[in-house]
Protein backbone atom coordinates (compact mmCIF):
# COMPACT_ATOMS: atom_id res chain seq x y z
CA UNK A 1 0.00 0.00 0.00
CA UNK A 2 1.24 3.85 -0.41
CA UNK A 3 2.02 6.52 0.87
CA UNK A 4 -0.13 9.24 -0.42
CA UNK A 5 -0.53 12.72 0.04
CA UNK A 6 -3.15 14.51 2.41
CA UNK A 7 -3.73 18.23 2.08
CA UNK A 8 -4.36 20.41 4.53
CA UNK A 9 -8.55 21.74 4.29
CA UNK A 10 -9.65 22.42 7.62
CA UNK A 11 -8.82 25.15 10.40
CA UNK A 12 -6.17 23.66 12.41
CA UNK A 13 -5.97 26.72 14.24
CA UNK A 14 -9.42 26.06 16.01
CA UNK A 15 -9.27 22.58 17.04
CA UNK A 16 -7.63 21.65 19.88
CA UNK A 17 -3.78 19.85 19.58
CA UNK A 18 -4.01 16.67 20.39
CA UNK A 19 -6.32 15.56 18.29
CA UNK A 20 -3.61 15.70 15.18
CA UNK A 21 -0.55 15.68 17.82
CA UNK A 22 0.81 13.23 20.10
CA UNK A 23 3.16 15.50 21.83
CA UNK A 24 5.93 12.72 20.87
CA UNK A 25 8.87 15.73 22.44
CA UNK A 26 6.69 16.17 25.21
CA UNK A 27 7.28 13.58 27.71
CA UNK A 28 5.20 14.62 30.87
CA UNK A 29 1.80 14.90 31.05
CA UNK A 30 -0.71 15.97 33.86
CA UNK A 31 -4.34 15.42 34.73
CA UNK A 32 -6.11 17.68 36.73
CA UNK A 33 -10.23 16.73 37.32
CA UNK A 34 -11.90 19.79 38.55
CA UNK A 35 -15.49 20.88 39.73
CA UNK A 36 -16.96 23.97 39.07
CA UNK A 37 -17.77 25.79 42.11
CA UNK A 38 -18.80 29.45 40.85
CA UNK A 39 -19.69 29.72 37.05
CA UNK A 40 -18.80 33.14 36.81
CA UNK A 41 -14.84 32.33 38.22
CA UNK A 42 -14.37 29.49 36.69
CA UNK A 43 -15.38 31.17 33.39
CA UNK A 44 -13.36 33.97 34.01
CA UNK A 45 -10.45 31.17 34.70
CA UNK A 46 -11.19 29.74 31.02
CA UNK A 47 -10.75 33.11 29.85
CA UNK A 48 -7.11 33.41 31.63
CA UNK A 49 -5.60 29.95 30.18
CA UNK A 50 -7.05 29.95 26.63
CA UNK A 51 -3.77 31.35 25.27
CA UNK A 52 -1.86 28.37 26.56
CA UNK A 53 -4.74 26.08 24.97
CA UNK A 54 -2.60 24.05 21.98
CA UNK A 55 -4.25 24.07 18.48
CA UNK A 56 -3.51 21.46 15.65
CA UNK A 57 -1.35 23.31 14.02
CA UNK A 58 1.71 21.76 13.37
CA UNK A 59 3.63 25.16 12.49
CA UNK A 60 3.35 26.61 15.94
CA UNK A 61 5.90 24.37 18.90
CA UNK A 62 5.07 23.89 22.03
CA UNK A 63 7.70 23.47 25.11
CA UNK A 64 4.49 22.97 27.26
CA UNK A 65 0.58 23.53 26.53
CA UNK A 66 -2.95 22.70 28.01
CA UNK A 67 -6.10 21.19 26.59
CA UNK A 68 -9.36 21.10 27.89
CA UNK A 69 -12.48 18.76 28.11
CA UNK A 70 -16.20 19.00 29.45
CA UNK A 71 -18.16 16.60 30.91
CA UNK A 72 -22.14 16.98 30.48
CA UNK A 73 -22.27 18.26 34.54
CA UNK A 74 -19.34 20.59 33.61
CA UNK A 75 -21.55 22.31 30.60
CA UNK A 76 -24.06 22.89 32.54
CA UNK A 77 -22.52 24.25 35.50
CA UNK A 78 -20.82 26.75 33.49
CA UNK A 79 -24.44 27.48 32.17
CA UNK A 80 -25.28 26.06 28.73
CA UNK A 81 -29.13 25.25 29.44
CA UNK A 82 -31.22 22.76 29.22
CA UNK A 83 -32.48 22.67 25.50
CA UNK A 84 -28.93 23.36 24.37
CA UNK A 85 -27.31 20.28 26.56
CA UNK A 86 -29.86 17.75 25.27
CA UNK A 87 -28.65 18.15 21.68
CA UNK A 88 -25.35 16.48 22.89
CA UNK A 89 -25.19 12.27 22.34
CA UNK A 90 -26.90 10.16 24.68
CA UNK A 91 -23.44 8.16 26.26
CA UNK A 92 -22.09 11.97 26.57
CA UNK A 93 -25.08 13.05 28.67
CA UNK A 94 -25.41 9.51 30.16
CA UNK A 95 -21.83 9.19 31.11
CA UNK A 96 -19.33 6.25 30.93
CA UNK A 97 -20.42 4.53 34.12
CA UNK A 98 -23.98 3.95 33.96
CA UNK A 99 -25.49 0.18 34.05
CA UNK A 100 -26.17 0.12 29.87
CA UNK A 101 -22.38 1.14 29.79
CA UNK A 102 -21.14 -0.94 32.51
CA UNK A 103 -22.58 -3.94 30.40
CA UNK A 104 -21.49 -2.65 26.51
CA UNK A 105 -17.90 -1.97 28.12
CA UNK A 106 -17.50 -4.99 30.45
CA UNK A 107 -17.21 -2.90 33.56
CA UNK A 108 -18.59 -5.28 35.95
CA UNK A 109 -15.94 -7.40 38.39
CA UNK A 110 -13.19 -5.56 39.12
CA UNK A 111 -14.06 -3.08 36.54
CA UNK A 112 -16.82 -1.49 38.39
CA UNK A 113 -17.01 1.51 38.84
CA UNK A 114 -17.83 2.19 42.11
CA UNK A 115 -14.71 0.88 42.78
CA UNK A 116 -12.60 3.17 40.48
CA UNK A 117 -10.73 6.13 42.28
CA UNK A 118 -12.37 8.84 39.80
CA UNK A 119 -15.69 9.09 37.39
CA UNK A 120 -17.96 7.96 39.28
CA UNK A 121 -19.23 9.69 42.01
CA UNK A 122 -15.91 12.02 41.61
CA UNK A 123 -17.69 13.26 38.11
CA UNK A 124 -15.14 14.72 35.91
CA UNK A 125 -16.93 17.79 35.09
CA UNK A 126 -13.67 20.14 33.80
CA UNK A 127 -10.42 18.07 32.84
CA UNK A 128 -7.11 20.10 32.15
CA UNK A 129 -4.37 18.57 30.36
CA UNK A 130 -0.53 19.11 30.80
CA UNK A 131 2.32 18.37 28.57
CA UNK A 132 5.21 19.38 29.05
CA UNK A 133 8.93 18.51 28.32
CA UNK A 134 10.05 17.05 31.26
CA UNK A 135 9.29 16.88 34.85
CA UNK A 136 10.96 19.83 36.00
CA UNK A 137 9.45 22.17 33.11
CA UNK A 138 6.01 20.02 34.13
CA UNK A 139 6.21 20.90 38.19
CA UNK A 140 6.89 24.56 37.69
CA UNK A 141 3.99 24.89 35.02
CA UNK A 142 1.18 22.68 36.86
CA UNK A 143 2.69 24.85 40.34
CA UNK A 144 1.76 27.91 38.62
CA UNK A 145 -1.95 27.03 36.77
CA UNK A 146 -2.57 24.79 40.44
CA UNK A 147 -2.17 28.62 41.72
CA UNK A 148 -4.59 30.00 39.16
CA UNK A 149 -6.82 27.88 40.51
CA UNK A 150 -6.61 28.60 43.86
CA UNK A 151 -6.84 31.98 43.26
CA UNK A 152 -9.55 32.35 40.73
CA UNK A 153 -11.57 29.93 43.32
CA UNK A 154 -14.53 29.61 41.03
CA UNK A 155 -13.31 25.55 40.94
CA UNK A 156 -12.32 22.73 43.19
CA UNK A 157 -9.34 20.04 42.33
CA UNK A 158 -11.17 16.61 42.66
CA UNK A 159 -8.22 14.44 41.26
CA UNK A 160 -4.99 14.87 39.73
CA UNK A 161 -2.98 11.92 37.72
CA UNK A 162 0.48 12.28 36.26
CA UNK A 163 2.28 10.02 33.09
CA UNK A 164 4.69 10.10 31.20
CA UNK A 165 5.77 8.69 27.23
CA UNK A 166 8.34 6.32 27.83
CA UNK A 167 11.26 6.97 25.69
CA UNK A 168 11.54 4.19 24.02
CA UNK A 169 7.73 3.96 23.32
CA UNK A 170 6.79 1.10 24.92
CA UNK A 171 3.73 0.69 27.15
CA UNK A 172 3.86 -1.47 30.94
CA UNK A 173 3.84 -4.79 28.92
CA UNK A 174 6.83 -3.82 27.32
CA UNK A 175 5.52 -3.73 23.64
CA UNK A 176 6.40 -0.82 21.01
CA UNK A 177 3.21 1.54 21.47
CA UNK A 178 1.15 4.58 19.12
CA UNK A 179 2.33 2.76 15.88
CA UNK A 180 -1.25 2.54 14.48
CA UNK A 181 -2.87 5.71 13.86
CA UNK A 182 -5.59 6.82 12.05
CA UNK A 183 -4.85 10.07 9.87
CA UNK A 184 -7.56 12.75 9.75
CA UNK A 185 -8.33 13.34 5.92
CA UNK A 186 -7.32 17.38 4.99
CA UNK A 187 -5.33 17.50 8.42
CA UNK A 188 -2.14 17.79 6.09
CA UNK A 189 -0.49 14.64 6.88
CA UNK A 190 0.34 12.11 4.57
CA UNK A 191 -0.08 7.83 5.50
CA UNK A 192 -0.77 4.88 4.42
CA UNK A 193 -4.09 4.75 1.86
CA UNK A 194 -5.93 2.38 4.35
CA UNK A 195 -5.00 5.08 7.68
CA UNK A 196 -6.16 7.95 5.71
CA UNK A 197 -9.95 8.47 7.05
CA UNK A 198 -12.67 10.89 6.69
CA UNK A 199 -12.31 13.91 8.53
CA UNK A 200 -16.08 13.27 10.30
CA UNK A 201 -15.16 10.12 12.05
CA UNK A 202 -13.10 12.64 14.24
CA UNK A 203 -14.14 16.11 13.92
CA UNK A 204 -17.70 17.27 14.20
CA UNK A 205 -18.87 19.47 11.00
CA UNK A 206 -17.33 17.31 8.60
CA UNK A 207 -18.36 14.09 6.66
CA UNK A 208 -17.43 10.65 7.87
CA UNK A 209 -16.92 7.27 6.27
CA UNK A 210 -20.66 6.70 5.78
CA UNK A 211 -20.46 10.29 3.50
CA UNK A 212 -22.98 11.79 5.93
CA UNK A 213 -22.40 14.42 8.79
CA UNK A 214 -21.89 13.14 12.76
CA UNK A 215 -24.70 14.21 14.57
CA UNK A 216 -23.58 17.46 15.84
CA UNK A 217 -24.40 19.30 19.05
CA UNK A 218 -26.19 22.25 18.15
CA UNK A 219 -27.86 25.55 19.31
CA UNK A 220 -31.68 25.12 19.97
CA UNK A 221 -32.10 28.20 21.99
CA UNK A 222 -29.69 31.56 21.81
CA UNK A 223 -27.99 31.84 24.92
CA UNK A 224 -24.01 33.69 24.46
CA UNK A 225 -22.17 34.99 21.92
CA UNK A 226 -23.76 33.57 18.79
CA UNK A 227 -21.92 35.26 15.99
CA UNK A 228 -18.70 32.81 17.13
CA UNK A 229 -20.43 29.55 16.29
CA UNK A 230 -21.05 28.64 12.66
CA UNK A 231 -24.13 27.40 10.95
CA UNK A 232 -25.06 23.61 10.73
CA UNK A 233 -23.28 22.29 7.39
CA UNK A 234 -27.03 19.92 7.52
CA UNK A 235 -29.23 23.16 6.96
CA UNK A 236 -31.26 23.14 9.91
CA UNK A 237 -30.46 27.17 10.20
CA UNK A 238 -29.01 26.34 13.70
CA UNK A 239 -25.98 27.34 15.22
CA UNK A 240 -23.30 24.41 15.49
CA UNK A 241 -21.98 24.04 19.05
CA UNK A 242 -19.93 20.99 18.04
CA UNK A 243 -17.68 22.20 14.70
CA UNK A 244 -14.23 20.98 15.01
CA UNK A 245 -14.70 19.36 18.18
CA UNK A 246 -14.63 15.57 19.23
CA UNK A 247 -15.68 13.59 22.07
CA UNK A 248 -12.88 12.00 23.91
CA UNK A 249 -12.60 8.59 26.02
CA UNK A 250 -10.83 8.88 29.32
CA UNK A 251 -10.33 5.81 30.83
CA UNK A 252 -7.24 4.83 33.75
CA UNK A 253 -6.46 1.18 33.13
CA UNK A 254 -3.75 -0.47 35.55
CA UNK A 255 -1.63 -3.55 33.96
CA UNK A 256 -1.13 -6.51 36.08
CA UNK A 257 2.33 -6.88 34.20
CA UNK A 258 4.02 -9.71 36.39
CA UNK A 259 1.01 -11.30 36.16
CA UNK A 260 1.08 -10.64 32.67
CA UNK A 261 4.71 -12.58 31.85
CA UNK A 262 4.22 -15.34 34.33
CA UNK A 263 1.09 -16.31 32.26
CA UNK A 264 2.91 -16.40 29.57
CA UNK A 265 5.88 -18.10 30.88
CA UNK A 266 3.10 -20.95 32.23
CA UNK A 267 1.47 -21.05 28.96
CA UNK A 268 4.92 -22.20 27.05
CA UNK A 269 7.12 -23.90 30.02
CA UNK A 270 9.35 -26.63 28.55
CA UNK A 271 8.12 -30.40 29.08
CA UNK A 272 10.80 -30.56 31.97
CA UNK A 273 9.29 -27.40 33.41
CA UNK A 274 11.71 -25.10 33.14
CA UNK A 275 11.15 -21.29 31.34
CA UNK A 276 11.40 -21.27 27.53
CA UNK A 277 12.33 -17.37 26.75
CA UNK A 278 11.81 -17.63 23.60
CA UNK A 279 8.04 -19.68 23.93
CA UNK A 280 7.00 -16.79 26.49
CA UNK A 281 8.38 -13.73 24.08
CA UNK A 282 6.22 -15.69 20.93
CA UNK A 283 3.46 -15.83 23.00
CA UNK A 284 2.89 -12.73 24.10
CA UNK A 285 3.49 -11.36 20.61
CA UNK A 286 0.86 -13.73 19.31
CA UNK A 287 -1.31 -11.93 21.91
CA UNK A 288 -0.35 -8.78 20.94
CA UNK A 289 -0.08 -8.93 17.39
CA UNK A 290 3.24 -7.11 17.13
CA UNK A 291 6.87 -7.77 18.62
CA UNK A 292 8.46 -5.97 21.67
CA UNK A 293 10.04 -3.83 18.53
CA UNK A 294 6.56 -2.88 16.97
CA UNK A 295 7.21 -5.05 14.29
CA UNK A 296 4.26 -6.82 12.77
CA UNK A 297 3.82 -10.22 13.07
CA UNK A 298 2.27 -9.86 9.45
CA UNK A 299 6.09 -8.85 8.18
CA UNK A 300 8.23 -11.10 10.57
CA UNK A 301 6.22 -13.94 11.62
CA UNK A 302 8.77 -15.91 13.16
CA UNK A 303 10.65 -13.71 15.25
CA UNK A 304 11.56 -9.90 16.66
CA UNK A 305 13.83 -8.52 14.37
CA UNK A 306 14.83 -6.11 17.42
CA UNK A 307 15.66 -2.12 16.96
CA UNK A 308 12.54 -0.14 16.55
CA UNK A 309 10.12 -0.69 14.18
CA UNK A 310 6.81 1.54 13.40
CA UNK A 311 5.94 0.05 10.10
CA UNK A 312 2.28 0.49 10.02
CA UNK A 313 1.59 0.22 5.57
CA UNK A 314 0.38 -3.66 5.45
CA UNK A 315 -2.70 -5.66 5.34
CA UNK A 316 -4.21 -9.00 5.99
CA UNK A 317 -6.33 -9.93 3.25
CA UNK A 318 -3.45 -11.05 0.98
CA UNK A 319 -0.03 -11.23 3.21
CA UNK A 320 -1.93 -13.43 5.87
CA UNK A 321 -5.67 -14.56 4.95
CA UNK A 322 -5.66 -17.58 7.14
CA UNK A 323 -4.17 -15.70 10.45
CA UNK A 324 -0.72 -18.12 10.27
CA UNK A 325 1.31 -14.91 10.80
CA UNK A 326 -0.83 -12.72 13.02
CA UNK A 327 -3.76 -14.84 15.21
CA UNK A 328 -7.01 -13.67 14.53
CA UNK A 329 -7.74 -13.58 17.79
CA UNK A 330 -4.46 -11.10 18.51
CA UNK A 331 -4.75 -7.95 20.18
CA UNK A 332 -4.11 -5.58 17.04
CA UNK A 333 -6.28 -7.15 14.92
CA UNK A 334 -9.11 -7.84 16.63
CA UNK A 335 -9.57 -4.14 16.93
CA UNK A 336 -8.31 -2.67 13.65
CA UNK A 337 -8.82 -5.55 11.18
CA UNK A 338 -7.76 -3.73 8.28
CA UNK A 339 -8.68 -5.03 5.13
CA UNK A 340 -9.82 -8.86 6.48
CA UNK A 341 -13.02 -7.98 8.27
CA UNK A 342 -15.65 -9.32 6.23
CA UNK A 343 -13.43 -12.13 4.58
CA UNK A 344 -15.15 -12.39 1.13
CA UNK A 345 -13.72 -8.51 -0.30
CA UNK A 346 -11.13 -7.21 1.07
CA UNK A 347 -11.99 -3.68 -0.60
CA UNK A 348 -15.36 -3.53 1.77
CA UNK A 349 -13.99 -5.00 4.97
CA UNK A 350 -11.73 -1.71 4.40
CA UNK A 351 -14.33 0.63 4.04
CA UNK A 352 -16.25 -0.94 6.89
CA UNK A 353 -13.09 -0.68 9.17
CA UNK A 354 -12.67 2.80 8.78
CA UNK A 355 -15.60 3.31 9.86
CA UNK A 356 -14.56 2.54 13.52
CA UNK A 357 -11.54 3.50 13.82
CA UNK A 358 -10.24 6.11 17.28
CA UNK A 359 -7.38 8.35 17.52
CA UNK A 360 -5.30 7.30 20.97
CA UNK A 361 -3.66 9.44 22.64
CA UNK A 362 -2.45 7.25 26.08
CA UNK A 363 0.30 7.96 28.16
CA UNK A 364 2.01 5.44 30.77
CA UNK A 365 1.08 6.44 35.05
CA UNK A 366 3.32 4.38 37.46
CA UNK A 367 3.28 4.36 41.38
CA UNK A 368 -0.20 6.94 41.36
CA UNK A 369 -2.23 7.19 44.28
CA UNK A 370 -1.07 3.49 45.30
CA UNK A 371 0.78 2.57 48.72
CA UNK A 372 1.53 -0.73 47.47
CA UNK A 373 5.40 -1.34 47.81
CA UNK A 374 5.87 -2.65 44.10
CA UNK A 375 3.77 0.14 42.81
CA UNK A 376 1.03 0.40 40.25
CA UNK A 377 1.79 1.13 36.62
CA UNK A 378 -0.69 1.23 33.46
CA UNK A 379 -2.01 3.15 30.81
CA UNK A 380 -4.02 6.89 31.20
CA UNK A 381 -5.47 6.00 27.89
CA UNK A 382 -7.17 8.41 25.78
CA UNK A 383 -9.12 8.64 22.69
CA UNK A 384 -10.96 10.75 19.96
CA UNK A 385 -14.26 9.84 18.12
CA UNK A 386 -16.77 11.66 16.60
CA UNK A 387 -19.17 9.04 17.55
CA UNK A 388 -18.93 7.23 20.95
CA UNK A 389 -20.90 3.84 20.39
CA UNK A 390 -19.86 3.46 16.63
CA UNK A 391 -16.03 3.65 17.48
CA UNK A 392 -15.03 3.25 20.95
CA UNK A 393 -17.66 1.42 22.50
CA UNK A 394 -18.38 -0.67 19.04
CA UNK A 395 -14.63 -1.63 19.22
CA UNK A 396 -14.58 -2.56 23.16
CA UNK A 397 -17.89 -4.44 22.80
CA UNK A 398 -18.30 -6.23 19.05
CA UNK A 399 -14.42 -6.95 19.02
CA UNK A 400 -12.25 -6.64 22.31
CA UNK A 401 -14.40 -8.43 24.25
CA UNK A 402 -16.23 -10.48 21.57
CA UNK A 403 -15.60 -14.11 21.88
CA UNK A 404 -17.22 -15.23 18.83
CA UNK A 405 -15.77 -13.16 15.89
CA UNK A 406 -14.86 -13.96 12.76
CA UNK A 407 -13.21 -17.46 13.19
CA UNK A 408 -13.25 -17.61 16.95
CA UNK A 409 -14.80 -19.13 19.31
CA UNK A 410 -14.57 -18.14 22.89
CA UNK A 411 -11.53 -15.49 22.06
CA UNK A 412 -11.75 -12.75 23.72
CA UNK A 413 -9.09 -10.09 23.53
CA UNK A 414 -6.28 -11.29 25.49
CA UNK A 415 -4.98 -7.62 26.58
CA UNK A 416 -8.16 -5.49 27.10
CA UNK A 417 -11.28 -8.06 26.55
CA UNK A 418 -13.85 -8.89 29.43
CA UNK A 419 -15.33 -11.73 29.66
CA UNK A 420 -19.34 -11.90 30.18
CA UNK A 421 -20.40 -11.17 33.48
CA UNK A 422 -21.92 -14.45 34.03
CA UNK A 423 -18.15 -15.83 33.59
CA UNK A 424 -16.37 -13.43 35.19
CA UNK A 425 -13.60 -15.96 35.74
CA UNK A 426 -12.91 -16.72 32.27
CA UNK A 427 -12.37 -20.61 33.02
CA UNK A 428 -13.42 -21.40 29.51
CA UNK A 429 -12.06 -18.51 27.29
CA UNK A 430 -9.34 -19.28 25.40
CA UNK A 431 -6.63 -17.94 23.02
CA UNK A 432 -6.03 -19.35 19.53
CA UNK A 433 -3.00 -18.95 17.22
CA UNK A 434 -3.79 -20.11 13.74
CA UNK A 435 -1.50 -23.17 12.50
CA UNK A 436 -0.53 -26.04 10.47
CA UNK A 437 -1.28 -29.27 10.59
CA UNK A 438 -3.71 -28.12 13.81
CA UNK A 439 -4.06 -24.76 15.67
CA UNK A 440 -2.63 -24.13 19.24
CA UNK A 441 -5.08 -23.39 21.80
CA UNK A 442 -4.02 -21.56 25.19
CA UNK A 443 -6.45 -21.98 27.85
CA UNK A 444 -7.50 -20.31 31.36
CA UNK A 445 -6.76 -16.39 31.11
CA UNK A 446 -6.61 -14.08 33.82
CA UNK A 447 -7.45 -10.27 33.26
CA UNK A 448 -4.26 -8.34 32.81
CA UNK A 449 -6.00 -4.84 33.08
CA UNK A 450 -7.78 -3.11 35.42
CA UNK A 451 -10.50 -0.01 35.35
CA UNK A 452 -9.53 2.70 37.84
CA UNK A 453 -11.18 5.71 36.48
CA UNK A 454 -13.23 7.13 33.65
CA UNK A 455 -15.40 9.61 31.85
CA UNK A 456 -17.08 10.39 28.67
CA UNK A 457 -16.09 14.21 27.35
CA UNK A 458 -16.74 16.89 24.88
CA UNK A 459 -12.81 18.07 23.46
CA UNK A 460 -14.77 20.91 21.88
CA UNK A 461 -12.73 23.65 19.75
CA UNK A 462 -11.47 26.54 20.46
CA UNK A 463 -13.88 28.63 19.12
CA UNK A 464 -16.14 27.29 21.82
CA UNK A 465 -14.34 27.43 24.68
CA UNK A 466 -14.46 30.96 24.05
CA UNK A 467 -18.12 31.08 23.18
CA UNK A 468 -18.74 29.00 26.57
CA UNK A 469 -17.33 32.00 28.41
CA UNK A 470 -19.91 34.12 26.97
CA UNK A 471 -22.72 32.06 28.49
CA UNK A 472 -24.35 34.32 31.51
CA UNK A 473 -25.04 32.40 34.95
Amino acid sequence: MAIIQNPKTIDLSDIQGMVTRGYSKLFETAYIILKVEDAVKAKEWIKAILPSVGSADHTVKYTNTLHLAFGSKGLTALGLNDKNLATFPIPFREGISTPHRNRVLGDHGINKPDQWRWGNENEAEIVLIFHAENKEGMDTFLNAEKARIKTNGGLSIVHEMRGYLPKDNKEPFGFHDGISQPVIEGSGKSGPEHDIIATGEFLLGYKNEFGLYPDSPLLKEDQGQISLLTNDVNGSGLKDLGRNGTFMVFRQMEQHVDKFWKAMEQHTLNQDGTINETAKIRLAAKCVGRWPSGAALVNYPNEDPGGSHENNDFGYADEDPDGLKCPFGSHLRKNNPRDAFRFYDKNKSLKATKRHRIIRRGRTYQNSETNNDKGEIGLQFICFNANLEMQFEFIQHAWANNNQSGKLSNDTDVIIGVQPEENPSNESGKFTIQNEPVNEIYCGWEQFVTIKGGAYLFFPSITFIKFLTTLNK
